[in-house]
């Protein structure tokens, strides 16, 4: 292995039975591990730009807090990722400073860029443009056992895949916000989004839609992920919207909040017709405002297969007959025309 001294002028290599040898940086193996010790900022960076030169595993002291005071570029808090870069995290957490005065991201992957991280927690990050914790620009971004919480960006609070590859895996977005679209995760720009075995939760579009997940051009595939607890103006839990597709599978909305839509909003616009389909799935104990407790779906077309929209305020379906399989129950029944009315506690929902 090796370790990223603070200036990044050269690497110390040691190997085992060999004398001590200076190296120029960024003249060892691909295939090696770079070391960077608890809350050192310049090595992480440094890190960052070799693994960018040459692809290479970046691994963090275990259970540390890295503090990014100030940015590496105007929008970023971290080197742009470039190449082919892996930072595991052993527990450890990314963030921006809460006192630092400047706004900025924490990663960035441009076109042509892959980034992978591993068991690390992204936080605090605040853009003026889109991404909070991670903006992926046509790139790959793969996040295993990561969570990103407490981000904030205009649109995809948390994470931002435009045009790119976006992978989560047993991964935890929560308490993200954007001002407009996506609080969680927004999916834009023909992209394509996989997540598997996670969790959205408390995410919030402040002004507009898709609370917890927002995709608003391309496909998003999601499978045994909970989202709960998120909030928006419309989608709560998701939005789906333009000629978008979006399958669930084995997927749970629940107790999430909107306008219209609570659970999902599947809208169709003169761009295309917004598809979703739900599999061995879950809609239940949402609110809307107006209409769409569970589903709002507006001129698209959705599609249930053994999947349950039951308990959701004020209604499960909206417009009535636009979720083939989906029905809303009266709320109260009429009295027996011979007895007395029933009390309260005596009226109940049909089965």
């Amino acid at each position: 292995m090796r370790f990223i001294s603070r200036s990044g002028a050269m690497t110390v290599a040691v190997g085992a039975g060999l004398s001590l040898v200076v190296l120029p940086a960024g003249s060892a193996s691909a295939a090696e591990d770079i070391q960077v010790r608890c809350n050192d900022i310049p090595g992480l960076v440094d890190a960052i730009n070799q693994a960018n030169a040459n692809g290479g595993r970046i691994t963090l002291a275990s259970r540390c807090t890295y503090t990014l005071t100030t940015p590496d570029n105007p929008d970023d808090g971290l080197p742009e990722i470039t190449g082919d870069v892996t930072i595991s995290g052993n527990g450890s957490t990314i963030r921006r400073d809460p006192d630092a005065t400047e706004s900025f991201r924490i990663f960035h992957v441009v076109s042509g860029g892959t980034l992978t991280l591993k068991s690390l927690t992204v936080s605090g990050g605040v853009s003026s443009n889109s991404g909070g914790g991670a903006l992926n620009d046509q790139g790959t971004l793969n996040l295993n056992d990561a969570v990103f919480k407490d981000n904030f960006a205009v649109t995809g609070g948390g994470v931002s895949n435009n045009g790119g590859q976006l992978n989560l895996d047993r991964t935890t977005v929560e308490r993200n916000r954007a001002a407009s679209f996506g609080g969680g995760v927004l999916n834009t720009g023909n992209g394509t989004t996989t997540m598997k075995r996670g969790s959205l939760l408390k995410n919030r579009a402040v002004t507009s839609n898709g609370g917890g997940f927002e995709n608003q051009l391309g496909t998003a595939s999601l499978e045994s992920v909970s989202i709960r607890g998120n909030s928006g103006i419309e989608g709560g839990g998701i939005r789906n919207v333009n000629a978008s597709t979006l399958n669930l599978k084995s997927t749970t909305l629940k107790d999430n909040i909107a306008v219209r839509g609570a659970g999902l909003s599947n809208l169709s616009t003169p761009f295309g017709t917004a598809t979703a389909t739900l599999v061995d799935s879950l809609v239940t104990r949402n609110t809307a405002i107006t209409a769409g407790g569970g589903i709002d779906n507006q001129s698209g077309q959705v599609t249930l297969t053994n999947t349950k929209v039951v308990d959701n305020e004020p209604d499960n379906c909206a417009p009535e007959g636009s979720v083939p399989g989906c029905t809303n129950p009266t709320a109260t029944i009429d009295p027996p025309p011979t007895q007395e009315p029933l009390s309260d506690d005596d009226i109940k929902d049909p089965e």
